[in-house]
């Protein structure tokens, strides 16, 4: 039966008139639930709200839509340090905690969201969020030339990583452009959507971070509110998403049903082995990396009445519990089974503050990575969901080699007589031209090997973008010219002696005209090709296995800061016209 309490609109008063806009929220789009007040209150946990002893209230004759809001406050009794600053310094003191939570559960265009305030956010439902609901908007909406914060898994490696980059950064400078790469939370500056923020005349950048939820500034008042719903809406289902960050959704987990049972049940023969056969490790279910961090007890729950409690999640008892199932029933067993994860030591699930001591309930086997196969076929369970191993790695590497080719290089270069040896057409190139540094054959020393010397670049354009350049009739030169690229960039990024050296170098071979700082750190490398008898040169064009290599190059640059070019150089007389290939 719903509450009675109900908001009704009052006019404002001077002070709230003069607030803030916005305030910084996360939004949560809500699966199931119907867009009214009865199947928003049915939805909820109200065990756990009677624990809370929540107040309930309806706020849609002040919303203008179905809206619902939960609040709580509660005293969790002696604050945790009280005990242990006692035992340390010998002061008694007391200091009790109150933690507050808020709820809003609105429907927008027959669609239901949420928004909890301080704890309110653990009060929604975990099966009733969209878990990709603000990673879909994020990859439409952020500028993919201004991320500043990234969390991923690696499949098969039971790896979370988290980029930080507060100033924003490229997508391709944090190197996760990768087949086997699951992107989980995504934050950036946005490009191109009209929020309350910015009709309100602010003009500063506008952030979010997108996972299950989304973070970012939306309006207070009701209106504005709901317009800011309804303009991320419209993003999520009417935009693609941004060129560099398609292939966020690329990596999808299996769908056919033959296949997900046949994993399943490998799956459940694996977890009668003792200890999974070491194919099973323990990972962090999405989204709760705050919940592990600031947890000081863990209970494993796996078909038994009682749970075991460690400081630290133990992987041993899941493995041991799952063991001693019935064949068949062990992964269902994990399924039905449960990890909490709670603040205090001292806090039991049967206590009255315990729903605000809870950092979270999960799955069980969301704490677990597993690896099986099906004949030659490999597959990861992350998250509870199988993916495969290496379907999308073709497609992967033609992506990153295609993303290359342009037909706008930043510089262009001479054709080149098929009679002419590789000295002299780099003469050739740099003769004539202001500013141009032809460096072939101008090495500096070795950083590891003093009897030896290295050959940075055969020239220099006049922006200091670093030109290599390869007659290629086989797959081991240019395995030769991307491997230069590396070397000459990690040389340069990393020794202050070869800085030096290649500052002092540019200034003799071009007599003084061009120089670059002794500090110098490449921002633009290109890599020219004549590609055998004057062929043109097409990501097609190139061989199998310089492919593969050219596309690792262009990764471990991008993750270095520095853009890669692939230039086709005309064959002179009748060569054919070749592409460029450029990414910035």
């Amino acid at each position: 039966m719903l509450p009675t309490h109900r908001a009704a609109r009052a006019p404002l008063a001077l002070e709230e008139a003069l607030a803030p806009s916005t305030s910084k929220r996360t939004l949560y789009r809500l699966r199931g639930v119907a867009p009214t007040l009865e199947a928003m209150f049915d939805s909820l946990d109200h065990e756990q709200l009677t624990r809370l002893e929540a107040d309930i209230h309806t706020a849609d004759t002040w919303m203008g839509t179905p809206a619902l809001v939960v609040t709580a406050g509660l005293e969790l009794g002696e604050a945790e340090w009280c005990g242990e600053l006692a035992r340390t310094t010998g002061v008694q003191v007391s200091e009790a905690v109150r933690r507050t939570a808020a709820l809003l559960l609105l429907a927008v265009d027959e669609t239901v969201y949420a928004i909890g305030r301080d704890q309110g956010y653990r009060l929604i439902p975990q099966h009733l969020k969209d878990q990709r609901f603000g990673l879909s908007f994020a990859i439409r909406q952020i500028d993919p030339l201004h991320v500043r914060g990234l969390v991923s898994n690696t499949l098969g490696q039971a790896r979370t990583d988290i980029a930080i980059v507060p100033g924003g950064t490229s997508v391709p400078s944090l190197g996760v452009r990768d087949h086997a790469r699951i992107v989980r939370r995504l934050g950036g500056y946005l490009d191109g959507i009209e929020l309350t923020r910015a009709r309100n005349g602010r003009g500063d950048v506008c952030a979010a971070d997108g996972g299950t939820g989304l973070r970012l500034p939306l309006g207070i008042e009701p209106d504005d509110l709901i317009s800011d719903i309804r303009a991320i809406a419209h993003a999520c289902r009417d935009r693609v998403p941004q060129p560099d960050l398609e292939f966020v959704e690329q990596v999808l987990p299996v769908q056919d049903r033959d296949t997900i049972s046949a994993l399943d049940q490998q799956l459940d023969e694996l977890l009668g082995q003792p200890a999974g056969e070491g194919r099973i490790t323990a990972t962090v279910p999405a989204g709760h990396l705050e919940d592990f961090e600031a947890a000081s007890i863990y209970q494993t729950r796996i078909a038994s009445r009682g749970a075991f409690e460690s400081d630290e999640f133990s992987l041993d008892y899941l493995l041991d519990r799952a063991r001693i199932q019935r064949v068949g029933h062990r992964l269902e067993a994990l399924r039905q089974g449960t990890v909490t994860l709670l603040r205090h030591s001292s806090a039991r699930p049967s206590s009255l503050a315990a729903a605000l001591e809870v950092r979270c309930v999960t799955n069980a086997l969301r704490w677990v990575e597993a690896e099986v196969s099906l004949g030659a076929r490999r597959f990861c369970l992350l998250d509870g969901e199988w993916y495969e191993f290496g379907t999308d790695y073709l497609d992967a590497v033609r992506a990153t080699v295609a993303a290359l080719f342009t037909t706008r290089p930043s510089h262009d270069l001479p054709p080149w007589e098929l009679s002419m040896d590789e000295g002299d057409y780099n003469e050739l190139a740099a003769e004539g031209r202001d500013k141009w540094v032809c460096l072939d054959r101008k090495n500096v020393k070795n950083p590891f090997k003093a009897t030896n010397q290295v050959e940075l670049c055969d020239l220099l354009a006049p922006d200091d973008t670093m030109v290599m350049v390869k007659r290629a009739h086989g797959s081991g030169p240019l395995s030769h010219l991307f491997a230069q690229a590396r070397v000459a960039v990690e040389l340069l990024q990393e020794s202050a002696a070869v800085r030096q050296q290649f500052a002092q170098l540019v200034i003799k071979r071009s007599e003084g005209e061009h120089t670059v700082p002794e500090d110098f750190m490449p921002k633009r490398v290109i890599l020219a090709v004549l590609l055998k008898k004057g062929t043109r040169l097409t990501p097609e064009s190139l061989f199998p296995f310089s492919l593969i290599t050219l596309a690792q190059t262009a990764k471990a640059l991008a993750v270095k800061g520095v853009a890669l070019e692939v230039v086709g150089i005309d064959a002179a007389p009748g060569g054919e016209n070749a592409s460029v290939a450029a990414a910035a």
